[in-house]
């Protein structure tokens, strides 16, 4: 025997048999739905008692994709759906037809500078060096829908950077923008599932005017470091006005339901640069700390 090189392995892969399963010979036995391959069979797949399988799967893919793509940690936005870019904004005003849909108007055009904040963000997120084993870090990664989510990906797009996606099925039709990265575009149909894959990479979290769906996920995130189910991370409230308009955190404070120091969890930022520099603050705060210890 002169070969005595040892196989990596002897079963057919599941895609063979996929393929062989196709050609299988017609019989009342094959033509049963019992008799289809269990990862073949979307009825089985889709039954209610599957529903576990469905969230490991829905788990698993994303994750196995970004490490596939060397994607090591991401820098997530957040916000509205609504909010119009600024070339775009003065239609809003065109299509009111009333005092109060007009001051809506008005109120989100105001806002329209946000998707330019955006925009420049990601631009500057984007160009972070890969690190010495090849991996991207603060990987832009957006809810892959319009306005801010678009803003953010188009940032990447700019300067020549991937960018992720993270869409969910909704009951009115809508698709991903399109300056995500196709190989990155992911689709989810449990929102659950969908905000735990935000924060699986996140290293840092720009959270822009929105509205139930940002604060939803802003919110989440707030309470997994107050209560130290994970580690702090840079979380950026982009707009002061806006969010101490929505949202009375000294309130909060005198009410006696959350402490002054989770106010620091968050930090207020107007621009690109000040969020920038409050991510790049906070890292070196944290190295020259953990150095000193």
């Amino acid at each position: 025997m002169t070969d005595t090189r040892v196989p990596s392995r002897v079963f057919p892969r599941a895609r063979q048999d996929a393929e062989s399963a196709k050609d299988q010979v017609a019989t009342p036995q094959t033509a049963d739905p019992a008799y289809r391959l269990a990862f073949q069979d979307m009825d089985f797949l889709l039954r209610e008692d599957l529903r576990p399988v469905r969230f490991q799967l829905e788990l698993l893919k994303p994750d196995v994709l970004l490490e596939e793509a060397k994607i090591a940690s991401t820098f997530v936005m957040y916000g509205s759906a609504r909010i119009p870019e600024p070339a775009k904004a003065q239609a809003l005003l065109e299509l009111a037809t009333d005092d109060k849909s007009r001051r809506i108007a008005e109120r989100l055009i105001a806002k329209s500078r946000y998707y330019d904040v955006a925009r420049e963000l990601a631009q500057k997120v984007s160009n972070f060096p890969r690190d010495e084993n090849g991996m991207r870090h603060f990987v832009v990664c957006s809810g892959g829908g319009p306005s801010i989510m678009e803003a953010a990906n188009r940032g990447a797009q700019d300067v020549g950077a991937e960018s992720i996606g993270l869409n969910i099925v909704l009951p009115h039709e809508q698709a991903p923008n399109p300056y995500v990265t196709p190989s990155l575009s992911f689709q989810f149909h449990y929102f659950a599932l969908r905000k735990m894959h935000f924060l699986l990479h996140a290293r840092a979290l720009a959270a822009f005017p929105g509205g139930f769906g940002t604060f939803d996920e802003l919110f989440e995130l707030l309470t997994l470091i107050q209560t130290g189910k994970i580690k702090p991370i840079p979380v950026l409230l982009v707009g002061r006005e806006f969010w101490e308009r929505v949202v009375n955190f000294d309130a909060l404070v005198e009410e006696g339901v959350v402490s002054e120091r989770d106010l620091g969890i968050f930090t207020y930022v107007e621009t690109a640069d000040e969020a920038w520099d409050a991510v790049q603050r906070f890292y070196r705060e944290r190295a020259a700390k953990e150095g000193v210890e």
